[in-house]
């Protein structure tokens, strides 16, 4: 699995975001964008997820040889960001179970529960996220960026109202998604720079 960026660029109509984003990051690679805050670090982010799409340059995902087309890459990607957002009136179990009926995706229930164990959900997986701390809720993002073991997890500022514990527990996640396929990470935390094995600084 590979990300090919070339002359990657970005504006809202005359107003450039950013430009000239050129990187290839393969399996088992990790990428940090950094740079000042409104730089367009959370606008790539979305691009390199379907979410934006270029105004200019080329952006492929391959496999071997072989484009991957979005249809078929949807299912194999995991983002948290701060701008994703939950139902309230829905408890965690259901916000999992919406956003995967949602994405058309299947994750076992054996998986499902380990990820909310390991995220310190276990036990309030059935309570209305209303009533879940702003560290509660960016776990629970986490669970679902991963309950389909995604090839290719995005994260936009990663440890985000996150306590020690959970700051740990990222990490944990993202040293593994290093080693095993491909990680993107934007961030302003130096403490997150050493999991990038490439880094690009967007000056905006």
């Amino acid at each position: 699995m590979q990300i090919y960026a070339q002359s990657l660029g970005k504006y809202f109509g005359e107003k450039k975001i950013f430009q000239y984003i050129s990187f290839e990051l393969n399996e088992g690679e990790s990428l940090a964008i950094l740079g000042p805050n409104g730089a367009g670090k959370t606008t790539l982010i979305r691009i390199l997820c379907g979410l934006v799409r270029p105004s200019e340059g080329i952006l492929t995902y391959r496999d071997g040889d072989k484009i991957i087309d979005w249809l078929h890459l949807y299912p194999q990607l995991g983002l948290v960001g701060p701008y994703l957002e939950l139902y309230e009136e829905l408890t965690a179990r259901e916000n999992l179970d919406f956003f995967a009926r949602i994405r058309n995706i299947k994750a076992s229930a054996n998986h499902i529960n380990e990820l909310l164990s390991r995220f310190l959900l276990a036990g309030r997986e059935n309570d209305l996220v209303k009533e879940y701390s702003s560290g509660m809720r960016q776990r629970l993002k986490y669970v679902f960026a991963l309950m389909t073991k995604p090839k290719i997890l995005l994260l936009d500022e990663p440890t985000s109202n996150l306590d020690q514990q959970g700051i740990d527990t990222v990490y944990e996640i993202m040293n593994e998604q290093k080693q095993n396929h491909l990680l993107v990470i934007a961030t302003n935390d130096p403490a997150d720079l050493k999991y990038g094995d490439i880094h690009i600084d967007i000056q905006g």
